[in-house]
């Protein structure tokens, strides 16, 4: 993973220590909510690579994208276009790769993102 993902989170930590007790509390509860569980991430881009994993994480437009070129590619292969339906499913799982072999530094950026957002809400 990189290090500045995780130096980006250690500086978070040591902020969200320097609040008083009852914005710490806060803080945790909000974020206890609204973290994002890299495992959940990774069972949703290796089971449904038509995009799922997206959604979860907020990203409404490439979830879509991906959503549409998945079932693009399932009607494809069900209407006789298996060539063209194998092709675009092949391309949309060969793009999803790096995600699946990334889930947690991915996974880790996004939730790192929204601790400095809780945080500034807090401060």
């Amino acid at each position: 993973m990189a290090k500045d993902v995780l130096d980006r989170e250690e500086a978070i930590r040591t902020l969200v220590r320097q609040l008083p007790d009852d914005k710490r509390q806060q803080f945790f509860a909000l974020a206890e909510q609204q973290l994002k569980d890299p495992d959940t991430y990774a069972v949703l881009n290796y089971l449904f690579i038509a995009g799922m994993h997206h959604f979860y994480l907020g990203n409404w437009q490439q979830g879509v994208i991906n959503l549409i070129i998945f079932t693009l590619g399932l009607l494809m292969l069900l209407t006789g276009h298996v060539v063209i339906g194998a092709l675009l499913i092949l391309a949309i799982s060969i793009l999803e790769l790096p995600a699946l072999f990334n889930v947690q530094a991915i996974v880790k950026k996004y939730n790192n993102a929204l601790m400095e957002r809780l945080y500034q809400q807090l401060i």
